[in-house]
């Protein structure tokens, strides 16, 4: 009875001592999409994600596959990929207002003062995980597509981002040390 007590409080314990994620993320959309092949139909999941840092990292990913736990996987990693990182004030709100257009989603971003964050659907989504703080957005245009709303914030939000750099792992080539971003081990 005790060996098996002790192998229980091992898993617990190991449980939570996973290491946190590097990235917040929330799904905003999932689709099943149909593609009519001869003999059939065939259905695919197409899935909208962003993730973040909540320190102003925010990236916007989309993945298509046969099953949602793949497709999730692939906009995640596509979310990563295309990861820019914002210039903030001092206090993580906007510097100046924001305007932007996708399609037929427009969306206004204004900085407010202390009225915290007032924003609804795949804005505020997006602000949060930004970690962004007192902004308040509003989506302009009648249309209610979440990717095209999605991607007309991740626009307005542009000229105040530059692109999301890791940290840049060092190598020692003939006694220098070298950075792998200027091009050791690329041909």
């Amino acid at each position: 009875m005790e060996k098996r007590n002790d192998k229980r409080n091992n898993t617990r314990r190991s449980s939570f001592n996973r290491p946190k994620p590097e990235f917040d993320q929330k799904i905003l959309n999932i689709r099943r999409v149909t593609r009519v092949v001869a003999g059939g139909r065939r259905f695919s999941f197409s899935v909208a994600l962003v993730a973040g840092n909540k320190k102003g990292g925010i990236g916007l990913g989309l993945g298509k596959a046969g099953d949602t736990s793949l497709a999730i996987n692939k906009a995640l990693n596509n979310a990563k990929k295309n990861m820019v990182q914002l210039k903030l004030t001092k206090d993580l709100s906007l510097p100046y207002e924001l305007k932007a257009k996708f399609g037929g989603s427009k969306i206004v971003l204004i900085p407010n003062k202390g009225r915290g964050l007032v924003a609804g659907s795949v804005i505020r989504d997006i602000i949060k995980l930004a970690g962004i703080k007192d902004v308040t957005g509003k989506i302009i245009a009648s249309t209610k597509n979440k990717l095209n709303n999605s991607k007309a914030v991740m626009k307005a939000l542009s000229p105040i981002s530059k692109k999301y750099s890791r940290p840049v792992k060092s190598t020692v080539v003939n006694n220098k040390e070298v950075s792998n971003s200027e091009g050791v081990g690329k041909k």
